[in-house]
């Protein structure tokens, strides 16, 4: 028997913690936590740990499968599968133009530089129009708002942790999510070192989370943010307390947001934040008079109707507190590829570039809602949306109201999906075609080093071959685009980018004759990015030969560099602009969700430790057990619903109704009940296996109104709800 242990790390979130895999004979038999990773040391997560069971699972998708006339699925081979595809394509684009051709991608795609790079290519060169990804129900608000007070969607800046004094977090639960927008292994330690060296870790959340518990925690009602971090600043500028310096030296639009936020009292805001001014007003003195803050929103400040506007005041802030792009502040990483850069010169990747053709949504980073792909499929009209790929998502599971997005599938003329599983969206695909698992593909984490408070890149080789016939996800896409006649970054806004590949290869004689892979394209990247070493001319530069003699990675610096903001932001005069149009008009006209006494309790959503997403749910040491699909619900609610710990119970919302288990619980405030999402899904391809549950989604609205206007984001936080025993 041959025994190989390769470095490695997981590619399941943020952190990438380093793992170690045992192969034996070609097979993953093991992946343990990696004690010589220079960040993670020997910790890993459960589910990082688990990944075994979804490389081995019985249950993936290995050969491509086409779906018969009598709706079965059906094995073929990839040449029939993707000259089906082509065929069918170039006669859809023949009659109704490539407008008519969409592409939906999914979180783990931001974790494979070559999907990522590929897909971006083939939309840039094909000029793909209907493009979504899983951002609108995660993170595009965050770009949206380094739009707007940077003038660049990708500079995002994210909480010194070994440095800070004080830490402002709202929505965020990193004990459990590992941390996000943040790349930070051992988030736990990072977090109590604040503490140990006399700082302090403060949690607004509705609920008392396991990261909380361990901190100071503030409980505000569900989708308060807005108005709480209005009446902070309100505060700061009321009793002088900004610092006067930081906003002449950094900033321009002071006195338009100054004007902006004056109405927003603690007194004014209580009744929607439910927090005691006095506690407001303690809490924006004691941000401003640390010596150093940083300020930090999460998901749960993504998904309220105000998400935009909740990430942008949450930078404004740290400036006006004096702790943007300060030591133990809010600070800006270094890029490995200098993506920024290059979106601003070459004019992709911004922000309103384009508009939804329903709803007039601005694209983010060139997609666009993911909650308005179902009224594309069924709009009639030019540009409707005809054929439809995903890859590495499940949009019916993720999206709101996914019975109306799985109601409109059926109407597509072709849909594809590259994907490990046969899930809840494609399972009515005409083709699944299967993709590599991360360990089966290298990869380097690209967009991450920019977000980790101690800057850090790792290659990594494949650890195993593909199984079965599984290809990785540019390759899929390589073939498929080579069967409409269109070549990655080679026209439209993409053909710089094969100009540069040109002219390298001239310059070059080892590239002359190289084919344009992922690996030789992040190769060129790397080596003329700020830590490139500019092909030998840089001693202690990095590219991906260096790396691969670094197989657990390499520290890149000991910490964020400050006093680059000016290198960061793009507007005039190289000011951060606290005063855009689309912020004062959502301050100016800020008004709180009217009550109704039908639907009094607000619905959050909850991550688990032992879970991520919809895809997880077939890893049985670590999904089954005695896990069960539960709302948390505060006891005084549930005695006025008549509900008891265990009952079953009915949530309703204007939108829709789930059934889950009601567990109580003191941790959540009075009004507010808990359900994890990612739940709902039902079974696969060669086994029946439903994981129980219900999709916390279907109580979610698509209607027009409820998508979050300025970056689309999904109202999936602080929805009304009512809470019914089921008998």
């Amino acid at each position: 028997m041959s025994t190989r242990e390769v470095p490695t790390y997981c590619r399941i979130c943020e952190p990438l913690c380093g793992l170690i895999a045992t192969v034996e004979d070609g097979k993953l038999v093991r992946l343990r936590a990696d004690k010589d990773h220079p960040l993670s040391r020997g910790n890993a997560c459960p589910k990082g740990i688990a990944f075994t069971e979804i490389q081995n699972d019985p249950d993936r998708v290995l050969h491509p499968l086409r779906r018969t006339a009598s709706g079965e699925l059906q094995r073929v081979s990839w040449d029939t599968a993707l000259d089906e595809i082509g065929e069918r394509l170039r006669g859809l684009i023949a009659e109704h133009g490539i407008e008519s051709l969409g592409w939906y991608f999914g979180n783990p795609s931001s974790f494979s530089y070559s999907h990522t790079l590929w897909m971006v290519g083939f939309q840039l060169a094909a000029g793909l129009k209907h493009v979504y990804s899983a951002g609108s129900q995660d993170i595009n608000n965050r770009f949206v708002a380094s739009d707007l007070l940077y003038g660049s969607a990708t500079s995002v800046p994210v909480p010194d942790l070994d440095r800070t004094d004080f830490l402002l977090m709202l929505g965020a639960n990193p004990l459990v999510s590992h941390g996000s927008a943040m790349s930070v292994p051992r988030v736990r330690d990072k977090l109590t070192g604040i503490t140990k060296r006399g700082g302090r870790v403060v949690v607004v959340d509705p609920r008392n989370t396991e990261t909380a518990k361990l901190f100071e925690h503030v409980g505000i009602r569900p989708d308060g943010d807005a108005w709480l971090l209005a009446a902070l600043l309100q505060v700061l500028f009321e009793e002088d307390l900004q610092d006067a310096q930081a906003l002449r030296r950094q900033a321009s639009g002071v006195r338009e947001l100054r004007s902006a936020v004056a109405r927003f009292t603690p007194e004014v805001t209580a009744e929607i934040t439910g927090l005691d001014p006095d506690l407001v007003r303690t809490l924006a003195r004691d941000l401003a008079r640390a010596d150093s803050a940083a300020v930090y929103g999460r998901t749960g400040t993504c998904l309220g109707r105000h998400a935009t506007l909740v990430a942008f005041l949450v930078d404004a802030l740290a400036l006006v507190t004096g702790n943007l792009d300060k030591p133990g502040g809010s600070v800006f990483g270094k890029e490995l590829v200098a993506v920024s850069e290059l979106s601003a010169r070459l004019g992709f990747a911004g922000y309103a570039r384009n508009h939804s053709r329903v709803g007039g949504f601005p694209d983010v980073l060139g997609t666009f809602p993911a909650a308005i792909m179902a009224k594309e499929i069924t709009t009639p009209g030019p540009g409707r949306l005809r054929a439809l790929f995903t890859s590495a998502g499940n949009p019916v599971s993720s999206v709101p109201n996914g019975r109306e997005l799985a109601a409109a599938l059926p109407e597509l003329d072709l849909f594809v999906s590259i994907d490990l599983y046969v899930n809840d969206t494609n399972r009515i695909a005409d083709y699944i075609l299967p993709a590599t698992t991360f360990l089966e593909r290298d990869d380097i984490p690209l967009p991450f080093a920019a977000l980790s408070p101690t800057p850090y890149t790792q290659y990594t080789e494949r650890v195993v071959e593909p199984y079965g016939e599984a290809r990785e996800e540019w390759q899929i896409i390589d073939a498929i685009a080579t069967r409409i006649g269109v070549q990655p970054f080679a026209v439209g806004p993409a053909r710089p980018a094969g100009r540069l590949l040109s002219t390298l290869r001239r310059r070059v004689p080892a590239l002359a004759s190289a084919r344009p892979t992922p690996t030789l394209l992040a190769d060129l990247a790397l080596r003329t990015g700020p830590y490139g070493d500019r092909f030998g001319l840089r001693r202690n530069g990095i590219s991906l030969s260096k790396l691969r003699r670094h197989p657990h990675g390499i520290v890149l610096s000991e910490a964020i560099a400050t006093g680059v903001l000016r290198n960061v932001v793009r507007h005039k005069g190289n000011r951060v602009n606290l005063a855009p149009d689309e912020i004062i008009a959502e301050l100016r006209t800020l008004t709180a969700r009217p009550a109704d006494p039908t639907y009094p309790l607000r619905v959050i959503g909850l991550r688990e430790l032992k879970s991520h997403n919809s895809w997880m749910h077939n890893v049985e040491p670590l999904m089954r057990g005695n896990r069960e699909h539960a709302a948390r619900i505060n006891p005084k609610d549930a005695a006025v619903a008549g509900i008891s710990d265990g009952d079953r119970c009915r949530v309703t919302s204007t939108h829709g109704s789930i059934e889950v288990t009601a567990r109580l619980t003191d941790d959540l405030i009075a009004g507010t009940i808990a359900v994890p999402h990612g739940w709902g899904h039902q079974g696969g391809w060669q086994r029946a296996n439903a994981a129980g549950g219900a999709n916390v989604n279907d109580l979610m609205s698509t209607d027009l109104a409820d998508v979050e206007r300025l970056a689309g984001m999904s109202n999936l936080n602080g929805i009304p709800v009512r809470l019914d025993p089921v008998r």
